[in-house]
């Protein structure tokens, strides 16, 4: 089988752990930024008791071009035992829409992707550390002038609130924020290997479609990654396109000669379009690079070998 490489994706804590305090400085001053911004397509869902989850995730969403409501979303994140949401079940339903959950966190990056046109999910802590009152909200802009950022929050829509008073907030939950995005569309702090790995949640659901566009938009940007060929090119056999699937192998293996997993996959290609010369002569080259995936070479090897 294709061999695809492991991702980790280390991006959920529990609703229930208490983040640290330690400050940030937001470093606003040396930023070029507009003194004011506003995202005015988001719409605004007020929540019901209990429902922040739902409302935030169906604002966000809506701004991504997937039209669902908070009701509908409820037996996909709410937990009635926790009476809220938590974070791995947001981000499993933002997959579930065909969307790639990118996390950010820290208040420059939050700004970055305002500033970019990006509504941003955030989890408050709006209790103490020690009797927290967990919330989600949606952040949609900024008053630099008057140190505020903006928010649909629970059943007040652009809701004006102090940095300071944020920050604290928001640092609770070791900041943690995520982005709905479409597959065809980059967060403005785009680093190459959380994108990939946010992508690649796709693909473990095996949406593929989504995948690919994924994977293109990080080639587009990072012609040169690595995972994103091989990503793109196990979507593209999974959906039955061999032969788009072999063209962005053979440009992964120009690029990186010596990466087996390249030519493992190559082989398996090659093997169901019929070529079985081409194919065994592939599966040798992997196993001769070897690496730690060297069992699994040769398992294919012995299995185009077989047939």
């Amino acid at each position: 089988m294709l061999c695809k490489l492991s991702l980790v994706l280390v991006l959920v804590i529990l609703i229930t752990s208490c983040g640290g305090t330690s400050r940030i400085k937001w470093s606003l001053s040396s930023r070029n930024l507009p003194e004011q911004y506003k995202l005015n397509h988001v719409p605004f869902y007020p929540q019901q008791k209990y429902q922040c989850g739902p409302a935030a995730l169906s604002m966000a969403l809506a701004w991504a071009g997937v039209q669902v409501s908070p009701e509908n979303l409820v037996s996909e994140v709410f937990t009635p035992s926790r009476k809220g949401s938590l974070q791995s079940a947001i981000i499993a339903s933002i997959r579930r829409h065909k969307r790639v959950a990118y996390p950010i966190a820290s208040p420059g990056s939050l700004i970055d992707e305002i500033a970019a046109g990006h509504p941003v999910i955030v989890l408050q802590n709006l209790g103490l550390s020690w009797y927290p009152v967990w919330h989600y909200a949606v952040v949609i802009g900024f008053d630099l002038n008057k140190d505020n950022v903006i928010l649909h929050s629970g059943v007040v829509s652009q809701k004006h609130l102090n940095f300071k008073v944020f920050e604290r907030t928001w640092a609770r939950s070791n900041f943690w924020g995520i982005l709905v995005l479409p597959p065809t569309q980059l967060p403005a702090d785009a680093i190459e290997s959380k994108y990939i790995s946010a992508v690649n949640g796709l693909e473990r659901l095996g949406l593929w479609k989504a995948a690919a566009e994924g994977y293109k938009t990080a080639l587009n940007h990072w012609p040169d990654s690595f995972l994103a060929h091989m990503g793109l090119g196990v979507c593209y056999y999974e959906l039955g396109n061999l032969k788009s699937a072999e063209s962005v192998i053979l440009d992964a293996i120009r690029k990186f000669p010596t990466e087996g997993a390249a030519f493992n996959n190559l082989a398996q290609v090659l093997m169901e379009q019929g070529r079985k010369c081409e194919a065994l002569a592939a599966a040798l080259r992997a196993v001769e690079l070897g690496g730690p995936l060297e069992e699994h070479f040769k398992s294919t090897l012995e299995e185009i070998r077989n047939k």
